[in-house]
């Protein structure tokens, strides 16, 4: 299988098999999903563990704090060390964190186990530049747009996961069946991922400090960091009181009905590979404007008719469509800027990203404890214009190859 993981001085000619492809999805998803099972129960974790609104919303706020941090911290990993060892090891040390959050004795205790999980979730976003490494110029969108499914459905799906097992089982049942599948992901990962060669020599120091310099350098990155953590503040948001939300009036539903919205959103998902295809034909700025526009049109229609669920399904499949867009659009541009550092430039999108979401969690948090769901339809739109706005009227070369385009 090392043919499937050329270096950067090996041009790629050929797709990468759909085994390989198959294998990064499945570890992409699965990793990223261990950032949401806390959402759907946050309610019943309030309950169980004597906590407010506002104590409880520090659960999500910490895992994407976690994740963020951890981004920037370990980005160089993937470029200096073999791939397959930083993903195997960031598997077990999620495996190990997932189980000191599933026997947290008090809502304290979960906070900090959640920063743990967010720091080592982000082997996903080790297998995201992996895919970008095996696939051709021609193709890169469509094969990230593919890994990205696997990781979008694994975000949506663990919703709906975790919101039936804790019905049944408890809220800690979510937390250790996650940790039994980090666990199956690192045997398989150790025996069926190719290595993918170090593609930098440079101490572990200066490539934490060429962040700063890649972040400075290259304006398509700083624009497209900018504009999809606006973005990530409404999806964050969104996700981060539904649960609170539907379990109010006039819903009063269940976590397990809270859960089964990731459905709603895997429509989102499943487009990943059409938007991916679409960036790679006609360029990625068409793609990000669409999505921006998605995601604010859908908070004003959950904002003017609440209290339908109907709408608020259309909604969820919108804005999640939108979101998810957006983003393939935005890693087909920054994986073509510096072939060399794609851990790393991932990282400062992807870490945007995170603070985005660690921001939109708590602001939701707050927006919903005093205004209700109001508040947070208006704090997500807000966020969501601010990225259209960017969009429209920041700087673009349409005219230059979509992988390599300025935002």
């Amino acid at each position: 299988m090392s043919a499937d993981a050329p270096t950067d001085s090996t041009p790629v000619t050929q797709a990468p098999s759909a085994a390989l492809v198959f294998v990064l999805a499945c570890g992409a998803g699965l990793a990223a999903a261990c950032l949401y099972y806390n959402q759907p129960i946050l309610g019943t974790l309030a309950r169980e563990l004597h906590a407010d609104a506002r104590q409880i919303g520090l659960v999500p706020t910490f895992t994407q704090l976690g994740y963020a941090l951890g981004l920037v911290l370990f980005a160089p990993m993937g470029d200096k060390f073999c791939r397959r060892r930083v993903i195997v090891a960031k598997s077990l040390a999620l495996c190990a964190a997932l189980l000191v959050a599933a026997a947290s004795p008090s809502w304290h205790v979960l906070v900090a186990a959640s920063l743990l999980i967010g720091l080592s979730a982000t082997g996903a976003q080790d297998l995201v530049p992996a895919a970008a490494m095996v696939a051709p110029e021609s193709s890169r969108g469509k094969t990230v747009g593919t890994v990205m499914t696997g990781l979008l459905l694994g975000i949506l799906l663990s919703r709906l996961i975790s919101g039936a097992v804790s019905d049944r089982f408890g809220w800690r049942a979510p937390f250790v069946l996650a940790a039994a599948t980090m666990a199956t992901f690192a045997a398989v990962a150790a025996l069926r991922l190719p290595p993918f060669p170090p593609t930098t020599q440079e101490r572990y120091a200066s490539l934490l400090r060429s962040m700063a310099r890649l972040t400075r350098e290259l304006a398509p990155l700083r624009r497209a960091s900018l504009a999809q953590g606006l973005i990530s503040v409404a999806f964050s948001g969104f996700w981060s009181t539904l649960a609170l939300e539907l379990q109010g009036a006039p819903y009063h539903l269940s976590s397990t009905a809270a859960g089964a919205f990731g459905l709603a959103g895997a429509a989102g998902a499943l487009a990943a590979p059409v938007a991916g295809s679409f960036a790679d034909r006609r360029g990625p700025i068409a793609v990000v404007r669409f999505g921006a526009a998605v995601v604010l049109g859908s908070f004003v229609l959950m904002g003017a008719w609440q209290g339908s669920i109907v709408v608020l399904v259309i909604g969820t499949v919108a804005f999640d469509l939108g979101a998810q867009a957006s983003l393939i659009a935005h890693q087909t541009i920054i994986y073509g800027l510096d072939p060399s550092a794609r851990s790393r430039v991932n990282a400062i999108l992807v870490s945007s990203m995170f603070v985005g979401m660690a921001t939109g969690a708590l602001g939701a948090s707050q927006a919903f404890a005093r205004y209700g769901w109001t508040g947070v339809c208006a704090l997500c739109g807000a966020a969501a214009a601010g990225a259209l706005a960017l969009r429209l009227f920041g700087a673009t070369d349409a005219k230059r190859a979509p992988d390599a385009a300025s935002v």
